[in-house]
């Protein structure tokens, strides 16, 4: 048996973390309902592999995000676009075990504006660098298994697939199998810089489209 050194971490604060294109702010109804409400009326398909549906109107959205400022044991998050200082999305910092060291990122919803973006990417890369910052020991990333962008997204972003959990979950009266994928803090300082290779604005050219992929990042680290 291994005896580690291992003293139980803070519970993440919750507070403003600042990217290079978008930052992440504590989900606050009153400023974030308009903004959101904007980029999200009308685009059904984003909650397809969530565990709630779009609400029908900006009052039932309000109440969302209401019931997740008050939720205990998460950070709901804002994020935010650089480029305009309008709110494009929201995620959670979530399934957080101080006592073993362990968070998730999840519930992301991402405006169509903002799928397939560097705010995208840059999200979950702050995500785990605040996490492991604090002395975090493993970042998670859950999803339905029949949910493959999703999937093909957590190795993107450097996850290692660890399994399969059947019969997971009951979501929207259908089975969830739940894909399981971490990253550990002995990988991280890899895995970080290639985040924050690809994210390099010499990493784009006047068109914003990337020179080099974040999986040939990954590679260049020693992270993949």
């Amino acid at each position: 048996m291994t005896t580690l050194n291992w003293t139980p971490c803070p519970f993440p604060p919750a507070k403003v973390l600042q990217g290079r294109w978008c930052r992440l702010e504590p989900l606050d109804p009153n400023r974030h309902l308009d903004d959101i409400w904007q980029a999200m009326d009308g685009h059904e398909s984003v909650w397809d592999w969530l565990p709630a549906t779009l609400p029908p109107s900006r009052e039932a959205y309000g109440e969302l995000l209401t019931s997740m400022a008050g939720k205990a044991g998460i950070i709901p998050f804002a994020v935010i676009d650089e480029a305009d200082g309008k709110a494009k999305g929201h995620l959670w910092m979530m399934e957080i075990r101080p006592e073993h060291g362990v968070f998730e990122v999840g519930w992301i919803t991402y405006s169509p504006s903002m799928q397939r973006t560097r705010m995208a990417t840059e999200a979950v890369y702050l995500v785990g660098d605040y996490g492991f910052s604090l002395g975090y020991r493993r970042y998670e990333w859950k999803c339905n298994n029949r949910n493959e962008p999703s999937k093909r997204a957590a190795q993107r972003f450097g996850f290692q697939y660890e399994g399969l959990f059947r019969q997971h979950q009951v979501v929207k009266d259908e089975n969830r199998d739940t894909a399981w994928f971490s990253i550990l803090d002995g990988e991280w300082p890899k895995v970080g810089q290639a985040f924050e290779s690809w994210l390099a604005p010499e990493n784009f050219d006047a068109q914003g489209q990337q020179k080099t992929s974040l999986a040939d990042c990954m590679k260049t680290a020693g992270a993949a």
